[in-house]
């Protein structure tokens, strides 16, 4: 098969590589597309080994359909259109992947646009219901609520039944947002966005955070969060939960 192998971040050559094959408990996935991460980029430029055993080829999500099952696999179909969150090589005519990191596409995506899916999906779920309990009727705050991140968990957040305050940095940005489900629509430009939440809250503020500028925002992300709230702060390698 061939792949994308990446010489430095200057330079990615499409070169004949060894074939991979689905182990037991894996799927063979044949490429549509692939996603593109900060992590990738990285990995490109010799910043972020990929982890242990895993391929040293770039890559970390993708979408396609399912060529070959691995023994023991029986919830899957070849032919069969999934998107998957990988340890690596994704940027290849075929990858293998354990079971519990495939998706089947939704049916309103298209199979190439479903490589983006995986890690925001999996990134916005995991921080927000597994590790801040979001939960119904919950005010959620969202920083960059236009970014990746923010637009899937703006989402999200509306199907839970939540009302979603979010910060962008203009009034296109705010504009999609609004768009996608958001209530409360502050510009970290020209408001302080604590004033603004407790304002719309009556005081209360924030029942979940979720932010990716980290340090900059920590002291005033603490002075809105309600008195149960929980701040989930998310970097390129995931969320760390604050309470």
């Amino acid at each position: 098969m061939h792949a994308i192998v990446a010489e430095s971040s200057d330079l990615l050559l499409w070169r004949e590589v060894p074939d991979v094959a689905a182990e037991p408990g894996e799927i063979l996935i044949k490429v549509s597309a692939a996603g593109v991460n900060r992590a990738d980029l990285l990995q490109a430029g010799g910043k972020y080994p990929p982890p242990p055993a895993a391929s040293d080829i770039i890559g970390l999500e993708v979408s396609g359909v399912v060529a070959a099952l691995g023994d023991d696999v029986s919830e899957w179909t070849v032919g069969q259109e999934v998107c998957a969150l990988l340890a690596g090589g994704g940027y290849a005519e075929y990858v293998a992947v354990p079971v519990g990191q495939v998706m089947p596409v939704p049916t309103n995506i298209d199979v190439h646009d479903a490589a983006a899916l995986p890690e925001v999906a999996c990134t916005v779920w995991s921080n927000l219901v597994m590790t801040a309990d979001l939960t119904p009727g919950e005010v959620l705050l969202v920083h960059g609520g236009a970014s990746g991140i923010g637009t899937h968990a703006i989402q999200v957040a509306r199907a839970l039944g939540n009302r979603i305050a979010v910060t962008a940095g203009s009034r296109a940005k705010l504009d999609l947002c609004a768009e996608l489900g958001a209530d409360i629509l502050i510009s970290y430009r020209d408001d302080n966005f604590v004033d603004q939440v407790r304002a719309a809250t009556d005081g209360v503020g924030a029942d979940v955070i979720l932010d990716i500028m980290g340090a900059p925002y920590l002291d005033r992300n603490l002075d809105v969060l309600a008195p149960d709230g929980r701040l989930v702060i998310i970097g390129m390698q995931g969320g760390s939960p604050l309470t």
